[in-house]
């Protein structure tokens, strides 16, 4: 039986406490997805020029280019990618890898070129 003049937000404090903490989860794994894919891309990337250094290297060094590629693709194993493409045009070295992503469904992918300078 309700009092005469009682207001009708009883349990209201209740939905509004849930619904901010609804809030703050959905904000807090955004942001772990975020950070997730910007890790693998800094990753990838790391790798992606790392590797195509050392693939570069080894041109210089007098290797043919699929021996140079085998060696691009072993650094940027070592350092946590997987070698999409790897290309030798005269001296330079283009070196594609991807690195898997913790919580989104697309790896991470980048390019690094090296060589001399032009």
């Amino acid at each position: 039986m309700r009092r005469a003049g009682a207001p009708f937000d009883r349990g209201a404090a209740t939905v509004l406490v849930l619904t901010l903490v609804a809030v703050v989860l959905a904000l807090s794994v955004g942001g772990l997805v975020i950070a997730s894919c910007l890790v693998a891309s800094q990753r990838a990337r790391v790798a992606a020029d790392l590797g195509s250094l050392a693939g570069a290297s080894a041109l210089q060094d007098g290797l043919p280019g699929e021996q140079a590629c085998s060696v691009a693709s072993r650094v940027a194993l070592a350092n946590g990618a997987a070698t999409q493409a790897c290309s030798v045009q005269g001296e330079t070295l283009d070196l594609r890898v991807r690195v898997a992503t913790a919580l989104w469904p697309q790896p991470a992918t980048a390019r690094g070129r090296a060589g001399p300078q032009p």
